[in-house]
């Protein structure tokens, strides 16, 4: 038996592994600014946390939307047909610059739907600049997304994975240019930062569709073979993220809404809240990693009919996520001010930080828990169904909560915190259950 559970964990590590380099890589990037900009100010660090909030709610929800083209040139590999591949490339491409200029447009409301929202002048003010710059980078987050789905589709995740650490390293050496003003560039602070991130993830999409076009066995797989009907032939993928895409907007825009609500708490603990929060990001991509390793492991299984080994390879998915996310519990819980020193020098920054560090270490396993189950129970088959068990947790139970317990019962930040464990608590048990119920 342990050689077994032996096996099948190493077989979830090799499935995960790059999943979760090339998504730590992405997330990165939000938590380089924040480190920068932690040194600049807790009002620029401010800005960037509301602007923040809305741009990923957009970035989340496009990737959701990009996942058909994963799952389409995925089946055409394993039948054998390359070719086909590289088509399902090229279908996704004007549907990602589509989807990217619609964020990018939507990002013209923000300071309009900042002040909708009760945020401070000051806040509604700055964060809206910063979430204009940022908007610029969306068609390129969504182009950069679909070619890094195809590759990993073909079993070529190393060039997505070279392409974001070299990104990494551009986007800090652009922060320190851009947020100090170095090099002859004015001190910019949030705005810069804002500037660097769009600039370097354009780059980021330029590089990786300038590799597929010239790729060695280019020819093979036709990616640079126009289409005949782009539109009317990628109908399937793109019809396969509209569940993807809603679950994952369901939840970022209900984590955006906490950060709504740290806002009303004041510049400071909107700041230390959005050191938290992409701390937690960070982490929250080792669940995400072996959440895409347990749900190919699943849907193998069931593919041939085992429902016993779909039981074992989800149960043995949440039980390794818990694992690892109990190791970085511990560090937010032991060592939460030096983490914290990474982002700030401000003293008073570094105090809020420090406390909400040390809140989220109580919340992670169980949020990694449920995005795990998440992924187990769509290995199964099943879309809608974990979807709305997402909308409720997290629209029904978590913003109501987060309200009550941050502002009537007096809270404050933990308030945000206990209610994101309330609602991932029931999360996970919700999708447990479909799971359990999918494998009978």
């Amino acid at each position: 038996m342990s050689a077994t559970i032996g096996r099948q964990l190493a077989e979830l590590l090799r499935l995960s592994g790059p999943v979760i380099v090339s998504r730590t890589g992405i997330i990165a990037m939000g938590v380089v600014d924040i480190a920068f900009l932690g040194r600049a100010g807790a009002t620029e660090v401010a800005y960037m946390t509301i602007a923040g909030m809305f741009i990923g709610t957009i970035i989340v929800g496009s990737i959701g939307l990009m996942v058909g083209t994963m799952v389409d040139a995925a089946h055409a590999f394993g039948a054998g047909d390359e070719r086909e591949c590289g088509q399902v490339w090229r279908r996704s491409l004007p549907y990602a610059l589509i989807v990217g200029v619609a964020g990018a447009a939507a990002c013209v409301f923000g300071e309009p739907f900042y002040r909708l929202t009760g945020q401070a002048p000051d806040i509604a003010g700055g964060g809206a600049q910063v979430l204009l710059i940022l908007g610029l980078c969306l068609p390129g987050t969504t182009l950069f997304v679909t070619t890094t789905f195809f590759l990993e589709a073909i079993k070529r995740p190393l060039p997505g994975m070279v392409t974001i650490l070299l990104a990494n390293l551009l986007n800090a050496f652009l922060n320190w240019v851009f947020v100090f003003g170095h090099l002859g560039a004015a001190a910019m602070g949030a705005e810069g930062s804002a500037i660097a991130t769009s600039a370097t993830r354009t780059c980021m999409a330029a590089g990786l569709i300038a590799y597929v076009l010239l790729m060695a066995d280019r020819q093979r797989f036709g990616v640079r073979e126009a289409p005949a009907h782009p539109w009317r032939d990628g109908a399937r993928a793109r019809n396969m993220g509209y569940a993807t895409g809603a679950s994952y907007g369901f939840e970022a825009a209900a984590f955006g809404s906490m950060s709504l609500f740290a806002g009303w708490l004041g510049p400071l603990q909107l700041a230390g809240w959005g050191i938290a929060i992409n701390a937690m990001a960070l982490v929250f991509m080792i669940a995400v990693g072996l959440g895409v390793g347990t749900s190919v492991r699943v849907g193998h299984a069931r593919g041939r009919g085992d429902r016993r080994e779909m039981a074992t390879a989800g149960w043995l998915g949440l039980g390794a996520t818990a694992l690892a996310m109990g190791v970085a519990c511990l560090g937010f819980w032991l060592i939460p001010a030096e983490l914290a020193a990474i982002f700030t020098d401000d003293p008073a920054l570094l105090a809020v930080g420090t406390a909400m560090l040390a809140m989220a270490a109580w919340v992670m396993i169980v949020d990694g828990g449920q995005g795990v189950m998440l992924s187990a129970v769509r290995g199964t088959g099943d879309t809608w169904v974990p979807t709305a068990m997402h909308f409720t947790a997290y629209f029904g139970v978590m913003i109501p909560a987060a309200w009550l317990l941050t502002f009537p019962l007096g809270l404050g930040a933990a308030g945000l915190f206990l209610a994101i464990l309330i609602a991932s608590i029931v999360a996970v048990a919700l999708l447990s259950w479909r799971f359990h119920q999918r494998c009978r």
